[in-house]
């Protein structure tokens, strides 16, 4: 983890809305460059919405959002990124009609040091096994892997990821689990939203967790197991 005293990710009272929906209440998180964080909490709690208002992808936001010490409550998204953010959504957003590796050609550099095509290959295997096959033509774990891929071709190195291990095979989740090893030993800062505890717990060095829009509690990865009886009432683990 870097010696850096300045959060790579500074949430102070943040709200946020979606319309006239006020959809987070005054949320406080700190990630340290390095580190691998989780949102936990219950679908609905304002997870993905919390990742949602850090790229400015809320109809409004309020308090401070500061990335490696820059304030960007009042930024645009494409602004945000170049700050070296990249945001992996749920929904993925594959160009289903280009192939595998002309999906990972498309995302423009936001940073130096983004992975080379091998460095891509190296770590996810089956991308390059299918590399000339259309996006809508891989499954369901080949497009979460590419999702995430493309991001780390950007020279990103502040990682947003959305439920990225959710419905997939168990062969897939273990791969993706090894990925985010290997990029916090390349000093990659991950901040990420699992509804998969058993996926994040062994992952990350703190949790926070989220219910109606707040942080309930914050916990370290050394006192998950004597809080059990917390994450089962809260999560429903």
């Amino acid at each position: 983890m870097s010696t850096s005293s300045t959060p790579a990710i500074q949430l102070k009272d943040v709200h946020a809305w979606y319309g006239e929906s006020h959809i987070l209440h005054g949320v406080n998180i700190s990630v340290m460059p390095g580190e691998v964080v989780t949102l936990l909490g219950r679908n609905g709690a304002g997870r993905t919405s919390t990742l949602r208002a850090i790229m400015g992808l809320v109809g409004k936001r309020t308090g401070s959002i500061s990335i490696s010490g820059s304030e960007t409550v009042r930024l645009a998204p494409h602004q945000i990124a170049r700050l070296g953010l990249g945001y992996c959504p749920e929904e993925r957003g594959i160009m289903t009609s280009l192939t595998c590796e002309e999906n990972l050609m498309l995302p423009p550099k936001i940073a130096e040091g983004g992975m080379s095509l091998d460095e891509i290959y190296t770590m996810f295997p089956n991308l390059k096994t299918r590399r000339s096959s259309p996006g809508g033509r891989l499954s369901g774990g080949e497009q979460q892997m590419l999702a995430v891929a493309r991001i780390l071709r950007t020279g990103a190195k502040i990682l947003l990821l959305d439920e990225i291990s959710e419905g997939l095979a168990p062969v897939i989740v273990q791969t993706l689990a090894r990925m985010i090893q290997e990029l916090r030993k390349r000093g990659f800062t991950i901040l990420m939203v699992e509804q998969n505890f058993r996926f994040a717990a062994p992952l990350a060095d703190r949790f926070y967790i989220m219910e109606r829009g707040l942080i309930l509690r914050e916990l370290s990865a050394a006192e998950l197991k004597d809080n059990m009886h917390t994450l089962h009432e809260s999560l429903g683990v």
